[in-house]
């Protein structure tokens, strides 16, 4: 029997640090929308569960006639810049399994690093109802970053504190939504990497918005980046210098027939 997605609380593990996440949460590349908008027309309507704090929404938006932006939890579409903005965006406190959009009324739907917290078999329903025929389900993610030249140590000493605390969706990331059971069938999807040039507080707030910290910070009183931000910093370099962080970004495309 399948649950009903109204009833069932949705897994908020961002409500908490909203603030953080939306500020600290690393940009989309273009190259990522431009992937999409190679089998997606301009004219395309969008539904986009999930959105956060809307780190997707303004790629999506630059590119495609309208977004509907949905997201489960109101405190972080509270900080989705739409908001201020005077665009092709409409907002909504939505969860992912469930939109109030009419049947076959969008041409894509968009998931960005959000379909693991999903229960994915009334996700891909919806997906099915909502978008036309040819429509085209886009659903990626991003794992854990690279360790800066230098700072590998550092970095695995925060990483090994804060394990225990991912939540078991965390995996899903980690092999890239490898096994799903996807409703379409399958389009080419380009590999890329995400890429943010940081100082040393930027990437120390990136840090502070993950759930695992959150979590570990609750359990344990502590907060981990205040105990290994130190180490960090001192491998980072001079003050004021910045650092590349890449991330490995990937891509899933499915075309509805």
């Amino acid at each position: 029997m399948t649950t009903d997605p109204a009833a069932t609380p949705f897994k908020d593990h961002f409500s908490g640090i909203a603030d953080a996440y939306a500020q600290a949460r690393p940009e989309y590349p273009d190259a990522l929308f431009d992937a999409i908008a190679a089998v997606v027309p301009a004219s395309a309507h969008v539904w986009e569960p999930g959105c956060g704090s809307g780190q997707a929404t303004r790629g999506l938006a630059a590119r495609f006639a309208h977004v509907h932006a949905t997201e489960p939890s109101a405190k972080q579409l509270a900080q989705h810049w739409a908001h201020n903005e005077k665009s092709n965006v409409s907002l909504a406190v939505e969860p992912g399994e469930r939109t109030a959009l009419a049947d076959a009324s969008v041409q894509l739907v968009a998931v960005a690093q959000a379909l693991h917290w999903f229960d994915r078999e009334p996700f891909f329903r919806e997906c099915e109802r909502v978008l036309t025929p040819g429509g085209v389900l886009a659903a990626w993610g991003y794992g854990d970053f690279i360790a800066p030249e230098g700072m590998v140590d550092a970095v695995a000493a925060f990483r090994a504190r804060i394990e225990p605390y991912w939540p078991p969706e965390r995996a899903q990331i980690d092999a890239r939504y490898a096994g799903y059971d996807w409703p379409f069938p399958a389009l080419p999807a380009p590999a890329m990497w995400l890429e943010a040039e940081w100082d040393l507080g930027h990437f120390l707030r990136y840090l502070s918005s993950m759930s695992a910290v959150a979590r570990c910070t609750a359990d344990t009183g502590e907060d981990p980046v205040g105990r290994y931000g130190p180490a960090m910093a001192a491998d980072w370099g001079g003050e004021g210098d910045t650092r590349l962080i890449q991330w490995p970004l990937f891509l899933h495309l499915r075309r509805k027939p």
